[in-house]
């Protein structure tokens, strides 16, 4: 692709902007519920488009692309799956976790807000937890490199190593200086970015092709399965067993420590219902445009893609459509993808480590500004570890998500709607229900039972570990079950 200066200044530009966000957030980070919720202070908007933009990432608009590109409209099971799992995570998950957070002693990760939910004086609740958090993020995070890495590769012609390290630097920097303040804005600037970037693409793409019904004609001529969402490529119909694992990423929704920090941090529970409308109308629309500029990509593209470079099918057809300056703006909402997402996984990652090891194993007597700078020390570790792993070229970005994915959705995801939903629930059930939920989908995965998706197995094996251990077991204390109901009448 082109090296023209102007697509040069323009991410130069965007990556300095990002950089004077963080720069101007380090001066309000004083404590750690500033550096993790920024301090409970979130707007229905920024709220909405920094959980939406954290959670799509750079998967959103090389990944999915990617896989419509070879598979046409059979990409958008895992598109529907996606928006049904975003819907209900907002409309179950997120009210409910933003009062009882708060309730329980304003928990400020996922660990600890289940350590005291159950009053676990064993620490058992943040370790295992952490652990899992720390071994999936670095897989995400690697992907959101991978992702950098792909896109400086194929606008500049870069070398691929030295373009996931400057990826990972930009993303570095920020998350480490500014925490969760600056990721959320520049989040939302990110969101707004992806959101008109995707939907400029496939459209203008389209009518320069010569309208919609001239693109959706030659899409059928050039492979009848590319219209067709239950033919897969090679012209066989898809099983029950792949269109459930393609469905399956909408029930990961429940378990993502990033997406799930959105709602503890938003102002009050009173505006989910808002950034609700606001985050299922970006959802919808965005994965609708995914699947569709991979599609158009293919018709339009003279030169076919193939292996891991169907990934960047979006930026080989922004670069051929539009001038300079403003494919400039528009890859920057790539890096923007990339950017949001990695730097919400490392700061989720860096606060595991924090506040569920260091503290709670090493240093009880920490203090606040202690822990903030051993979690910006920690963003460099892992970070470091990501680097590592993304170093390989011939990873495919959606692999790399769907095994993370199905990891975090697997161990914390029913742990998380039983602590919710379920006042029977004890620790005993929710620890063994992270912890087979976590190890079914290291040990599946490997092996791909069946051609089953890891995270159906552990989703369900984690209920049913949760659920047989509960029933086992003592009934919770009478002040754990009075929490419980205190949160459906609180009103936070």
């Amino acid at each position: 692709m082109t090296h023209d200066l102007a697509i040069i200044n323009t991410f130069v530009l965007y990556i300095g902007v990002m950089m004077a966000i963080g720069v101007y957030y380090y001066r309000r980070t004083r404590n750690m519920s500033d550096y993790f919720l920024g301090n409970r202070k979130l707007g229905a908007w920024v709220t909405s488009l920094s959980a939406e933009a954290s959670d799509m990432s750079g998967w959103m608009l090389m990944g999915v692309p990617g896989f419509a590109y070879l598979a046409g409209l059979n990409a958008g099971w895992i598109a529907i799956g996606i928006a049904l799992g975003t819907w209900a995570n907002w409309r179950f998950v997120a009210a409910r976790l933003r009062k009882y957070t708060e309730l329980a002693d304003n928990a400020l990760t996922l660990p600890e807000f289940l350590q005291n939910r159950y009053r676990d004086t064993s620490n058992l609740l943040r370790i295992v937890p952490a652990v899992f958090i720390l071994i999936f993020f670095v897989i995400y995070t690697a992907s959101g490199f991978v992702s950098a890495g792909r896109l400086f590769e194929t606008v500049f012609g870069m070398n691929y190593a030295a373009a996931v390290c400057i990826g990972a630097g930009s993303v570095v920097f920020y998350t480490l200086v500014g925490g969760f303040l600056a990721v959320s804005r520049t989040d939302f600037i990110q969101g707004v970015m992806m959101f008109f970037a995707i939907l400029v693409v496939p459209i203008t793409a389209a009518m320069m092709f010569g309208g919609f019904s001239a693109t959706l004609s030659a899409i059928g001529s050039l492979h009848g399965s590319m219209l067709a969402p239950l033919t897969k490529p090679d012209g066989s119909s898809m099983g029950c067993i792949e269109l459930i694992s393609l469905l399956a990423w909408g029930i990961g929704y429940f378990g993502q420590p990033h997406i799930l920090v959105r709602f503890m941090a938003i102002r009050t529970s009173g505006e989910i219902r808002r950034a609700t409308h606001i985050a299922m109308t970006w959802v919808v629309l965005s994965l609708a445009a995914a699947v569709a500029v991979g599609m158009v990509g293919r018709v339009y593209l003279k030169a076919p893609l193939e292996g891991t470079a169907s990934e960047t099918v979006f930026l080989v057809l922004t670069n051929d459509l539009f001038p300079p300056i403003v494919a400039g703006l528009i890859l920057s909402a790539v890096l923007a993808a990339i950017m949001s997402t990695a730097s919400s996984q490392l700061l989720v990652a860096a606060s595991a480590f924090a506040q569920d090891f260091y503290r709670t194993l090493l240093r009880e007597s920490a203090d606040q500004r202690e822990l903030v700078w051993i979690s910006r020390a920690s963003v460099l570790v892992i970070a470091s570890l990501a680097v590592f792993l993304a170093l390989s070229p011939n990873s495919f970005i959606l692999d790399m998500v769907a095994y993370a994915w199905a990891g975090f959705g697997a161990a914390f995801g029913p742990a998380l709607l039983m602590s919710l939903f379920w006042r029977r629930t004890t620790k005993a059930g929710v620890l063994a229900g992270i912890v087979v939920g976590g190890v079914t989908v290291l040990v599946w995965k490997p092996f791909a039972f069946f051609g089953l998706y890891e995270i159906v197995p552990g989703f369900f094996f984690s209920l049913a570990a949760i659920w047989s251990v509960s029933l086992a077991g003592k009934e919770p204390p009478k002040e754990i079950t009075d929490t419980f109901d205190a949160v459906g009448k609180s009103k936070i």
